[in-house]
């Protein structure tokens, strides 16, 4: 968990983070998730190169990362905190509260290739990697 900045205001708080300063990679893409029934689980993959950071900008929500062999679980529902996730970890993200935004930041732009979806290819990836 990374805190950010955070600028308290009687108008309202104000928190940011720029390229290689709270976060350590330089960002080539962003996105967003939101509107998540509930119940649903996000994620379900890992990276081989791309890494991220996660922020919930609105509501709460959980974030499971698993290295192969162990699970940690992060419950994100602080604008100013965000999640570093390295490559080569597998994440899921559940228990979405309703009106939920999680804000991804991307090292790398979509690459399909750099994707991991079978929990078992990653088992195995994992394994190799270490």
């Amino acid at each position: 968990m990374i805190e950010l900045p955070k600028f308290t205001d009687p108008r309202g708080n104000l928190s940011f983070l720029e390229n290689e300063k709270q976060i350590p990679f330089k960002v080539e893409r962003s996105y967003w998730i939101y509107d998540v029934p509930g119940g649903e689980i996000r994620g379900g993959h890992a990276f081989k190169e791309n890494e991220e950071f996660i922020i919930a900008l609105s509501g709460a929500f959980d974030v499971i990362l698993d290295n192969g062999v162990e699970k940690q679980r992060f419950q994100l529902n602080r604008s100013y905190y965000g999640l570093y996730v390295p490559k080569g970890w597998w994440r899921e993200m559940e228990n979405f509260s309703t009106n939920s935004v999680a804000f991804v930041l991307s090292s790398i732009q979509y690459d399909e290739n750099d994707y991991i979806r079978d929990y078992e290819e990653f088992k195995s990836w994992s394994n190799e990697e270490k």
